[in-house]
């Protein structure tokens, strides 16, 4: 079975497909088409910035990590988990 993300990519591209070449039919120019794969670059940004990520909180024993809060112990050992410190280069 297809999954709904899959579902939404794939309607996503059949609607810029349709939308470019009834561009393609009303104006007669092909840039449009040279334009089309870089939209998503002009709205990576600003998703990341307002996406703040939780810590990464890992264990001091086997280098378990994650950035799932609920998770306050290691699943193998049990021991607390530390937030990690930034590496400074």
């Amino acid at each position: 079975m297809v999954g709904s993300r899959t579902l939404t990519a794939l309607a996503g591209l059949a609607v810029s497909i349709a939308l470019s070449v009834a561009l393609y039919v009303y104006t007669g120019s092909v840039l449009f088409f040279l334009f089309v794969p870089f939209v998503p670059f002009l709205f990576k940004g600003r998703t990341e910035k307002t996406a703040e990520r939780p810590p990464i909180r890992e264990c001091d024993r086997c280098s378990f990590r994650t950035r799932d809060p609920e998770f306050e112990y290691c699943p193998h050992d049990g021991s607390r988990l530390h937030e990690r410190q930034k590496e400074r280069s």
